[in-house]
């Protein structure tokens, strides 16, 4: 079970949080400030953290800072009642990893959570192997039988995503979201695009095969 911890000085929006993450099958640790939430972090692993900026003792910015001043890369999902875009640009700038505006739509939100996660989930593992193919994340290569060949980065991205959950279907805007990232405004034929490229590349290998769902979208099957 994934754990999250929500940083927010306002005990309702807290709890509702917390009720919300806990239906959606997360453990849920709570603190009403950055110093608290510290604390939590130095104690407790954390998968996912959502924050809100406008707190007392240490605000979601400075929060942010020190964490990743750390080393910490642990996503963070930053929530705040500001709508002014440089406001939205500090927080990326300090490092956070996705924003949503208040009111918060409770769904959109456990969609922007599970969208971190798997980013987090394919950066963290780093290599994966596939019979005798060898997938490393950080030199974006393919490896087999001692010849190795480096993809563009999109493409290596979505065949390490596909991999890394043989036989589940994903939609094209799932693929978007997870290789290109939710602001992007790229249309998702570009996913058939690189899809085909890879599929070309790998034509004939015997470990695994890229299929296309008529209608819905792409899954890797290891045969």
């Amino acid at each position: 079970m994934f754990q999250i911890l929500v940083v927010e000085d306002d005990r309702s929006t807290r709890m509702l949080m917390k009720a919300v993450l806990s239906h959606g099958g997360y453990e849920v640790f709570e603190a009403e400030d950055g110093l608290a939430a510290l604390e939590v972090t130095d104690r407790q692993h954390i998968d996912l953290i959502v924050l809100d900026v406008m707190m007392p003792k240490m605000d979601g910015y400075a929060f942010t800072e020190q964490l990743r001043d750390c080393g910490d890369n642990t996503p963070i999902l930053m929530i705040t009642a500001k709508q002014l875009p440089e406001e939205k640009c500090r927080g990326f700038l300090v490092g956070t990893d996705d924003y949503m505006v208040k009111p918060v739509n409770e769904e959109e939100m456990l969609l922007r959570i599970k969208a971190l996660l798997r980013r987090a989930k394919i950066a963290n593992e780093r290599k994966l192997r596939v019979g005798k193919v060898l997938l490393d994340y950080d030199a974006l290569t393919v490896s087999k039988d001692g010849s190795s060949q480096t993809l563009p980065q999109k493409e290596f991205y979505l065949l390490y995503k596909l991999l890394s959950y043989p036989g589940q279907i994903f939609t094209r805007l799932q693929l978007m979201d997870e290789v290109w990232g939710m602001e992007s405004n790229s249309a998702d034929t570009t996913v058939n695009v690189h899809i085909n490229r890879l599929r070309k590349k790998f034509e004939g290998w015997p470990e695994f095969e890229i299929i296309a769902i008529r209608g819905i979208g792409y899954k890797v099957v290891i045969l």
